[in-house]
């Protein structure tokens, strides 16, 4: 089955991203308990959250995502993410749909969950381009996205209606030539996260 067709175990030393089970239901839904009204994209919850899987069964099958279970160190199910708007003809995806449990915000599980994600689609996918979307009044993502080494495309202004929420969403884009500078970024931010761990 093609790389782009089917989600991969990508494994460091803080997080390992697998493939999303509806088992993970129970643990996801502990996860994100308490992420109701925050600026998380579309947080499932019991009523909604069968739904979430049928669609992302779907958007899967037809190629367009490829979706994660998010484990910190300890293997506890701490959240989800994904590769999304996945064109293969054009080398592009866009990582997204990330939801994290309040326990493992702020620590170094995102960062190098970030690393993961982009060292597989800049050097087994072969992407010209990465994307990152957030919410333009969401200060704490886009401060992290920059933190990455990402550059603001631009502002899709009264981009979606989240609930009675007009969005503008902040586009962010990482190409494969800015990769390697990215990867040693990313590197030594983990290394300043592991020194401080000690």
């Amino acid at each position: 089955m093609s790389a782009w067709r089917e989600t991969p175990v990508l494994a460091g030393r803080h997080v390992t991203l697998r493939p999303i089970a509806r088992e993970d239901r129970p643990a996801l839904l502990d996860a994100f308990a308490g992420l109701e009204g925050s600026f998380a994209t579309m947080v499932p919850n019991e009523a909604t959250i069968d739904g979430w899987y049928d669609r992302l069964e779907r958007e899967q099958a037809a190629g367009r995502v490829l979706p994660f279970t998010v484990l910190d160190a300890e293997g506890r199910v701490s959240g989800v993410t994904r590769f999304l708007r996945m064109s293969e003809p054009h080398r592009r995806v866009e990582i997204g749909g990330t939801v994290y449990s309040p326990r493992v915000q702020r620590t170094g599980l995102n960062t190098e969950a970030k690393r993961l994600l982009l060292a597989h689609a800049f050097d087994v996918l072969k992407v010209l381009c990465v994307q990152l979307r957030t919410d333009f009044l969401n200060r704490q993502s886009r401060t992290a996205i920059e933190r990455l080494g990402a550059r603001m495309d631009g502002v899709l202004r009264g981009h979606m209606l989240l609930g009675e929420h007009r969005r503008d969403t902040v586009v962010y884009s990482i190409l494969d030539h800015e990769w390697p500078g990215v990867r040693r970024n990313l590197d030594a931010l983990m290394r300043r996260y592991e020194e401080k761990a000690r």
